[in-house]
């Protein structure tokens, strides 16, 4: 079978590996989760114990987690450096670190807006200390990442990459959380509308937002979640 990618939403980070995917070309299905909801559920438990997205289901029915796994193994089958590069490349080391540090830092920077957003209990002076302190992280992140970023189009070169797909599906946070003004910030502005405007990334938001959309053709299916958890469930009773 195809791999299977667990996909979070509303503004998840999966966004940008659907794009990876639409990108690299091979054949996988999705299925989406909505959070926090349908990953609270004992059923999705199963398939990540930590209760978080994205997830993949492999092939073999085995299961990864974490963007930063799922993107190595996108890496590991892109014979053709569709969107990565040689291993051992100066491009690849690059690719590598705009990955780890979109993925730690840069993601990480966020975690006190989401917090603020989510919790159930707690005074409004403490969720407005939360997203006061939230912001000032975010706005350090994107000085640095303006910092990293060169004169390429993308972050890595004249096409989007791996590192791209991990940036696109974070950089919304920022609008989302109305966390900061990104008039300071033109390389990561105009990286962003780049990327909002490729057709992969077109076709992830519509994914993500349940709406119908025509992607490269790699994409063989968009499973309902119930469905995909009840045969998960059934191999593991078997």
């Amino acid at each position: 079978m195809e791999p299977i990618l667990f996909a979070g939403y509303p503004a998840g980070s999966s966004l940008g590996l659907v794009a990876a995917f639409e990108w690299l070309g091979r054949p996988y299905r999705a299925t989406r989760v909505h959070m926090p909801d349908a990953m609270l559920t004992e059923a999705y438990a199963r398939v990540n114990g930590r209760q978080e997205t994205p997830v993949l289901l492999r092939e073999d029915g085995s299961v990864l987690t974490e963007t930063m796994a799922i993107a190595r193994w996108l890496e590991l089958r892109d014979e053709d450096h569709r969107i990565s590069f040689p291993a051992g490349s100066a491009e690849a080391h690059r690719m590598h670190q705009f990955i780890g540090f979109l993925n730690t830092g840069f993601t990480g920077a966020f975690t006190p807006l989401w917090v603020a957003l989510e919790m159930q209990d707690g005074s409004e002076d403490y969720r407005q200390a939360l997203r006061t302190f939230g912001r000032g992280l975010v706005a350090h992140r994107h000085r640095q990442l303006e910092a990293m970023i060169g004169g390429a189009p993308y972050l890595i070169g004249d096409r989007p990459s791996l590192a791209d797909a991990v940036f696109v599906g974070v950089a919304r946070w920022a609008e989302f959380h109305q966390a900061l003004d990104l008039t300071p910030f033109p390389k990561i502005q105009a990286l962003k509308a780049r990327l909002e405007a490729d057709p992969a990334v077109r076709f992830a938001h519509a994914i993500e937002d349940g709406v119908p959309a025509t992607g490269c053709g790699a994409m063989r299916g968009l499973l309902p979640l119930e469905e995909v958890l009840g045969e998960i469930g059934a191999r593991l009773a078997a």
